[in-house]
């Protein structure tokens, strides 16, 4: 690349990044806060927050990038045309499609970071993340034991804990256990702690006694001890974490397995989840083509560009909601997928063929002279003096 075409990459990069970080770091703040009840009902540290909440981001920039991309393109267009940049390039010798070289360098920059998240991290990021919300929640004496709360684990079986004490220790413990319909448990005792080895996972109960109320008696039994283990092990196990479909790779949804019971029940969305990674790193070439067609023509500063911005706006945005709208329709039709290929290709097709034609979007003449004198009539009506 020579010099100018550093300049404009460069320039179209750092805008881009820019944008990018700022974009994702707002909607991941909207994101991030649906997961605040793992600290607060949980108990779970700022980090862990974080660490799960974060793994998203590969997500975010997947859908976010080529738009992101979009207005750094239209930055640096109107940054150069602010400048005469583009007026001097175009008298030097650079015909628009020339000047497109550098943008067009941004933008496979750009699409190899989306056909690697896509592919690859965005998909790791959301199976790390239901990994790491299985091993939370799997182990319930240390995560939903919450000190003043009555904890339901199963549809008979209630716990409570009045606080944490320091070394792990859980003061004031009542235990509520209807399990057996014969009999009904119930347990108070004055501290415990979680004990986990190879036979599973145990609260042990010390000072407490225990009342055991069974069918068909009158009275029931009490019991005082000084240590008692109640088996928990069916509450801590870990969980089978089952992958969903956007969890998989990028080959693994291009080659699923025949006995896989989701690509049984759900082969559409495996279908339509497939296409949407292979069109991933088509759409920041149809948003660039289409962005510097309606913007990259030279102008003079006395131009007015805001038609032209209007136009690549609803052109890159429409293009994206029929996008969706195809992926959608997918699921049940495979056809519409090759409407949605036929879509980004024509896009990029019409974008260059405006840039090689050197084609000027600009307003219609009658629509510019009606907005004109609408704007004389409000400017007139504004300087009408005021009635005593």
């Amino acid at each position: 690349m020579g010099s100018i075409d550093k300049y404009i990459f460069k320039t179209t990069l750092a805008s881009f990044a820019l944008v990018l970080v700022s974009l994702t770091g707002v909607i991941w703040i909207t994101q991030a806060l649906r997961g605040i009840d793992l600290m607060t009902s949980q108990g779970q540290t700022i980090l862990t927050f974080l660490g799960i909440t974060g793994l998203v981001i590969p997500a975010l920039v997947l859908i976010i990038a080529p738009i992101a991309l979009m207005i750094a393109i239209s930055h640096t267009l109107n940054k150069l045309a602010t400048d005469s940049e583009i007026i001097v390039m175009n008298a030097a010798g650079f015909s628009p499609f020339r000047l497109f070289r550098p943008f067009f360098y941004a933008t496979c920059v750009v699409a190899a970071l989306v056909a690697f998240i896509g592919a690859y991290l965005a998909p790791d990021g959301m199976r790390r993340i239901k990994q790491w919300d299985a091993e939370i929640t799997a182990d319930v004496l240390t995560n939903i034991l919450q000190p003043g709360r009555f904890a339901q684990l199963d549809q008979n079986l209630t716990i409570r804990i009045r606080e944490r004490l320091p070394g792990g220790v859980l003061g004031g413990i009542f235990v509520d256990d209807r399990r057996d319909p014969q009999e009904r448990v119930t347990i108070i005792a004055d501290h415990g702690t979680v004990l986990k080895n190879e036979s599973g996972s145990y609260l042990v109960l010390e000072d407490g006694n225990l009342e055991r109320f069974q069918v068909g008696k009158r009275d029931p039994a009490l019991v005082a001890f000084g240590r008692y283990a109640f088996d928990m092990s069916k509450f801590s196990q870990n969980r089978d974490v089952t992958l969903g479909i956007r969890e998989r790779y990028m080959w693994e949804l291009m080659w699923p397995r025949d006995d896989d019971p989701i690509y049984q029940q759900l082969s559409g969305q495996f279908r339509a989840e497939l296409h949407d990674r292979f069109m991933a790193p088509l759409y920041p070439f149809a948003f660039a083509a289409l962005t510097f067609a309606f913007l990259g023509a030279p102008r003079t500063t006395r131009q007015s560009r805001n038609f032209s911005i209007g136009g690549s706006v609803f052109a890159v945005f429409g293009l994206r909601m029929i996008g969706f709208a195809c992926s959608v329709v997918t699921v049940k039709n495979p056809l519409a997928a090759v409407v949605q290929y036929l879509m980004l290709f024509g896009g990029i097709g019409v974008g260059i063929w405006m840039i090689v034609g050197g084609v000027v979007v600009e307003p219609p003449a009658a629509l510019m002279e009606q907005i004109n004198r609408n704007n004389e009539r409000i400017a007139r009506f504004f300087r009408r003096p005021a009635t005593a």
